[in-house]
């Protein structure tokens, strides 16, 4: 978070200066071997062990598209934020290395709420950061710069860098015929929980507060969209071992991002509905087009002997891949109905 002279430096204890300030002490200024520059300087500087490759990823996440103010908890959407860029260093297989946060809010997400009220301890983005912070620090992943402006909406672009063993980060484009497409934990549940969300919110109607206040009776069901846990143990266990051929994170539906697996790896695929976990209180449609599961879905060879459970998460074998075939779809799914065609109805910006 670079200090630029060019901007404003005359509004004590309510300006940039005096936030980055408030940001800094919440980050620990950590130095290590891979990260020997993090906060402070116009740039930090990253230097990889000998053998291994450095993962890149980033994300941006906008208020009234990927949140919403009067619905999610500022700690939700800080988490949320890394979360989402968390998965994909999972999906590759790499561990986290350093995050780097940049910041577009309306000047009142960074001011206390008003004297005597239940927000009055803490700002929007107090609160950001303790969802933000707080899952960096459980998958040790130091905060080591970013930027901070004004804007008449909130906005929030992350960068992760990650390492993985040179050569053997797990890809898209590796899958081949025969192979077993396999899913890590259940699917459909940021669904339904974004769904239960709509639905309290609607119940609240224009009395509630901003952000709305959640029942705690739905913490567990609301948990799997409001914080989604990245499964970065998993697709290292599994790059360690070599045994997945391809793999990516469910970020915008199981349909949509089997058919980016099936793209990269000029393949085609079929799924069969009976197999896969569908997490409590989903549908089969939002386990098939939901997204923001941000489970792995990877492929193995037929002959690889995968456990059931990878640290505690369980596997789930759902279909396999097959040779591209002209005039049939690319991806179908097996019902009790006979096979239908899969078509990628996940998220789509744009569409």
């Amino acid at each position: 978070m670079p200090d630029d002279s060019r901007k404003s430096r005359n509004t004590p204890g309510a300006g940039e200066l005096d936030i980055l300030a408030r940001i800094r002490r919440r980050v620990a200024l950590v130095r290590s071997a891979e990260l020997p520059l993090g906060i402070g300087d116009d740039c930090a500087l990253i230097r990889p062990r000998p053998g291994e490759d450095l993962a890149v990823t980033t994300d941006l996440s906008i208020a009234g598209r990927h949140f919403r103010l009067d619905w999610h908890p500022p700690e939700s959407v800080g988490h949320r934020t890394i979360a989402r860029g968390l998965s994909d260093l999972a999906a590759t297989g790499a561990r986290p290395v350093a995050a780097f946060l940049s910041l577009g809010l309306p000047g009142e997400l960074t001011r206390p709420g008003p004297r005597g009220s239940a927000t009055a301890a803490k700002s929007w983005l107090d609160r950001f950061l303790d969802g933000f912070l707080g899952l960096a620090r459980a998958h040790h992943t130091p905060l080591a710069g970013g930027d901070l402006a004004e804007s008449p909406i909130a906005a929030a672009d992350i960068i992760l860098i990650g390492a993985v063993p040179r050569g053997r980060a797990l890809l898209r484009s590796g899958a081949k015929p025969g192979d077993v497409i396999y899913v890590t934990g259940a699917l459909g549940g940021a669904a339904a929980a974004l769904a239960r969300l709509a639905q309290i919110a609607k119940a609240a109607g224009e009395s509630h507060t901003r952000p709305l206040k959640l029942p705690h009776k739905f913490a567990a069901q609301l948990a799997p969209h409001l914080y989604p846990q990245p499964r970065l143990p998993q697709g290292q266990w599994l790059v360690r071992r070599r045994l997945a051929t391809a793999g990516m994170d469910i970020s915008d539906g199981l349909s949509t991002d089997l058919a980016h697996i099936c793209d990269e790896s000029e393949v085609a695929a079929e799924i069969d509905a009976s197999a896969l976990p569908i997490g409590p209180g989903a549908t089969l449609a939002q386990a098939l087009n939901g997204g923001e599961d941000y489970e792995l879905l990877f492929t193995a060879t037929a002959s690889t002997r995968m456990p059931r459970v990878i640290a505690g998460v369980p596997l789930t074998p759902i279909g396999r891949i097959l040779p591209p075939r002209k005039r049939h779809p690319q991806a179908v799914l097996l019902t009790t109905d006979g096979p239908q065609p899969l078509e990628p109805r996940g998220w789509q910006h744009f569409a």
